[in-house]
């Protein structure tokens, strides 16, 4: 086992008897070799790109594989058998394609002719025979940057998959997978070769984001401000975390008139403020604060609890009975409804207690996308103008477990009064409901949304640059990202792809990364790493 993807690597260095997450070796293993047999698949779809072949369902089974082994998405190693398998089905039936169109069917790599083990044991020795990213490259530089198109891939499969489940899709976006997949193969590469390979994930990933940003606001309207109650109140209730508003959608209608609650989690909150969504009068609240503590807090929520994207852990063994998974995500123990009947989920909140009581906790707002910003962007520029507006922080991005992300609440509490924060994804969660008043009637604090609303967050930036008539690198802007998966990686090569600079990553910078790149990085693009304290960056920005 060989894993360094997400920010809690152990050591800082890589994970390689188990993982910080709960990864077994087993499943690490056999989640290389998936990705191994992607590779054999891409050769030929790659080739078929070029004789006009192309296949939409080995596309989404493309997005979709790789998407599972995002950190967190399936940690069950019998539901990659079938991946496995699917893949190497996917794989010759586009070879005989491309053999019938007379292109290239002689590849010399081991994964365009592999064939996989008779089930997850033997697989998994497979996967560990690989040593699939240290033998990407032999030299350090050139693998740092591979593992860097890597995951970044990782996260454009996660954003593209949730948008063809919307009907949004882009051709291009497969194409460029497949042609990533097959760049990963190549030997010999020059840094100036790898760079611009990884910058086009960039913006192969804004594609993603603005086609899924469509899909969201077409299928149930541009979010707008709503308060979003963090108690509870006296009913049977279900807790829904993750990102796939299609699912929040199902469960909504499957449990209209059902005395049922449904209360959101993490990356959910931002779903209150779509139209589509809160016209449901029993989208209720949001539970919990910081991902960190969902083990704290879900075994608390007196009712099931249904995963629709990856977590920042594995569920524990004290609530397994009572959580459920959709689409990708799969745990050992816990039930998967792939078909989005939610009728198991319905059932078990009303077998259980549910609130007993009702408890205010305050409320927080959400819904500060683009089209609610835009709309007052009018005033916006006038307080900028004016000296009421100083400075904009966009702090956000990825949560975890590791400590030293409490960085991020104390940046925002320390903000100054004539300063806006603009903030979306999990990492919200370290300080979302502090009350920071507002500048002339505009909130200091706006939640602009999960973190493919980070296409939301390009867009403002994008049009106040134009009403200055200025570049987004003049304005008075500053990035105070945290990561920690492969959607944070993705993300991040589509603000390097826009030229963006004076980005501050934190809490650590990635393992994966070598001083080397991290030299181009910093030479290029005048990344760098958060402070020890956030009164130094926040000096550093403001004087």
């Amino acid at each position: 086992m060989f894993c360094n993807q997400c920010e809690q690597t152990a050591k800082g260095a890589s994970c390689d008897k188990i993982g910080v997450c709960g990864k077994t070796e087993e499943t690490s293993d056999i989640q290389d070799l998936l990705l191994h047999a992607v590779q054999g698949l891409a050769l030929f779809a790659n080739e078929g790109r070029q004789k006009g072949i192309v296949d939409h369902g080995a596309d989404h089974f493309t997005m979709q594989a790789i998407f599972s082994t995002l950190t967190n998405v399936d940690f069950d190693p019998e539901r990659f058998v079938v991946l496995i398998n699917q893949a190497v089905e996917h794989r010759e039936a586009m070879k005989a394609k491309v053999a019938a169109a007379g292109g290239n069917t002689d590849f010399p790599n081991a994964c365009a002719t592999f064939q996989p083990g008779a089930d997850a044991a033997a697989m998994a020795t497979q996967g560990a025979a690989l040593n699939f990213i240290p033998s990407l490259d032999k030299d350090e530089t050139i693998r740092s940057l591979k593992q860097t198109l890597l995951y970044g891939l990782k996260g454009i499969a996660a954003y593209a998959d949730h948008a063809w489940i919307l009907d949004r899709r882009d051709d291009v976006i497969a194409g460029f997978l497949y042609q990533a997949l097959c760049a990963l193969l190549a030997e010999g590469l020059t840094v100036a070769d790898c760079v611009p390979v990884a910058l086009k994930a960039g913006e192969i990933n804004l594609r993603a984001m603005e086609i899924l940003d469509d899909g969201n606001t077409t299928t149930y309207g541009h979010p707008e401000p709503t308060s979003v109650p963090l108690g509870h109140r006296k009913n049977k209730a279900i807790l829904i975390t993750g990102h796939d508003l299609r699912d929040l959608e199902q469960l909504l209608k499957q449990t209209e008139g059902k005395g049922i609650d449904v209360y959101t989690h993490g990356e959910m909150l931002p779903c209150h403020a779509y139209p589509e969504l809160k016209k449901h009068g029993h989208l209720y609240g949001h539970f919990g604060t910081a991902w960190q503590n969902q083990h704290k807090e879900f075994p608390n929520f007196p009712g099931p609890v249904l995963f629709t994207t990856n977590c920042i852990q594995k569920p524990q063994d004290n609530y397994k009975d009572r959580v459920y998974t959709t689409g990708l995500v799969g745990w050992p123990g816990c039930t998967n409804l792939a078909d989005k009947n939610f009728a198991q989920v319905i059932d078990k909140a009303l077998a259980m207690e549910g609130f007993t009581d009702e408890v205010d906790n305050g409320s927080v707002m959400s819904g500060f996308a683009r089209n609610t910003v835009l709309g007052v962007a009018d005033k916006v520029i006038d307080a900028v103008k004016s000296k009421a507006i100083r400075h904009f922080f966009l702090v956000g991005g990825c949560d975890g477990a590791k400590p030293g992300r409490n960085y991020y609440t104390e940046f925002v509490e320390k903000v100054p009064e004539d300063c806006m924060v603009l903030t979306l994804a999990c990492g919200k969660f370290r300080f979302f409901d502090q009350n920071l008043g507002d500048i002339g009637g505009i909130p200091r604090l706006l939640d602009i949304g999960q973190c493919n609303d980070a296409y939301s967050a390009v867009q403002i930036a994008v049009a106040l640059a134009g009403a200055f008539e200025c570049g987004v690198n003049d304005l008075p802007l500053s990035m105070i990202l945290s990561w920690y998966e492969q959607k944070a990686v993705a993300i991040l090569l589509s603000l390097l792809h826009l030229g963006i600079k004076d980005i501050r990553l934190g809490p650590s910078l990635p393992a994966f990364i070598t001083p080397a790149v991290l030299d181009v990085l910093v030479e290029n693009f005048d990344i760098k790493p958060v402070a020890s304290t956030p009164e130094e960056d926040l000096k550093a920005i403001l004087g």
